[in-house]
């Protein structure tokens, strides 16, 4: 990789003008649905559509040929600005490259995950809070697994109509499903009745399942996280089950309280006491949560990870230690018998 390449993928998208794609950029169709989304969707569904610009414009780093489409041109506007003041100011960390590497984590361990299975083609994915998730369209993993994506009826109505408008248009007449199957569930994993929805969508809780949990569990309240968690850990005693999730610490979710509700300081010990069995965790800029852009010993993720967790306040500038955990863990049929 050259200087260029390299400092490119560090710091993303450095295009001093942002060219929107021509759907966004001509489509009146395309313009009314964001006009909506702007309009008259509340922050915790426009969230998906800012993780969308998030892997639009670390396209150098993150392969998602529709993401500019599902984000939006307000949303893209918005972090291309941030990215272009990032640069100017030599930022240590360029606004998006947590959402970078979230997504390639997430990606490196579904695809891990469905490798575990030892060959299995029946296995499920499940992607709880989809949001403009394009996983079914562009991981190749995918391709003897049944997707499963749980949202609000309103989103995933405007997602599908979205991806209508893309893959008619001529630039993305190529696209296709990489999965072997893609099925979208309407339902408000906030309330009880979500997973008998999901299985009325086809679901069979026996078959082996990697359930992602990507930006969502600390949007939910206390008890509704928690539902959800023991709720998918139950089926560890039906079969081999996987999960994966970031989580945020309390310091974190106090950023904004009115927006996080649910944190962790210690997943790996809550995971276990639900019915997992194995638990991994990493934060971002360690070997596995990396991806050649956390180079910088000096980032805050970096400075983070030196130090112990339990500490509260960085001892250098009396900040918070705001921390995000990405988390697999695992459990399968007689995980306890020795």
């Amino acid at each position: 990789m050259s200087n260029n390449e390299e400092t490119t993928n560090l710091k993303g998208s450095t295009d001093e003008e942002l060219e929107l794609p021509e759907l966004l950029a001509s489509s009146e169709t395309v313009r009314a649905m964001h006009e909506t989304i702007d309009t008259e969707w509340d922050s915790l569904r426009r969230s998906a559509c800012q993780t969308a610009a998030g892997r639009a414009l670390w396209k150098h780093v993150v392969k998602d040929p529709v993401a500019e489409v599902l984000a939006g041109a307000s949303y893209l506007r918005s972090l291309h600005e941030k990215m272009r003041r990032d640069h100017i100011n030599n930022a240590r960390e360029v606004s998006g490259v947590i959402l970078a590497v979230r997504t390639l984590w997430f990606d490196s361990k579904i695809e891990a995950a469905i490798g575990s299975f030892g060959g299995d083609k029946g296995s499920q994915v499940v992607l709880l809070g989809a949001g403009m998730d394009a996983r079914a369209y562009r991981l190749s993993c995918l391709k003897d697994s049944s997707v499963f994506e749980v949202d609000f009826p309103d989103l995933l109505q405007m997602k599908a109509a979205l991806l209508s408008e893309v893959m008619g248009s001529a630039k993305h007449n190529g696209l296709t499903m990489t999965a072997k199957s893609l099925i979208r569930v309407a339902a408000d994993i906030r309330e009880k009745d979500w997973l008998e929805k999901l299985q009325r969508c086809g679901f069979v809780p026996e078959k082996n399942t990697v359930w992602v949990l990507e930006g969502i569990i600390y949007y939910l309240p206390q008890a509704e996280a928690m539902q959800v968690l023991q709720s998918i850990a139950s089926l560890c005693d039906l079969t081999q089950t996987v999960l994966l999730a970031d989580f945020m610490n309390q310091s974190s979710a106090e950023l904004s309280l009115s927006t996080f509700h649910f944190y962790s300081d210690w997943p790996e010990q809550l995971l276990p006491s639900l019915g997992f069995s194995h638990v991994k965790l990493s934060q971002i800029g360690d070997p596995d949560a990396h991806f050649g852009l956390m180079h910088d010993p000096l980032n805050m993720f970096n400075k983070l990870r030196k130090l112990p967790r339990s500490v509260q306040t960085h001892p250098e500038d009396g900040t918070p230690c705001r921390r995000l955990y990405l988390v697999e863990s695992s459990g399968s049929p007689g995980q306890g018998d020795s």
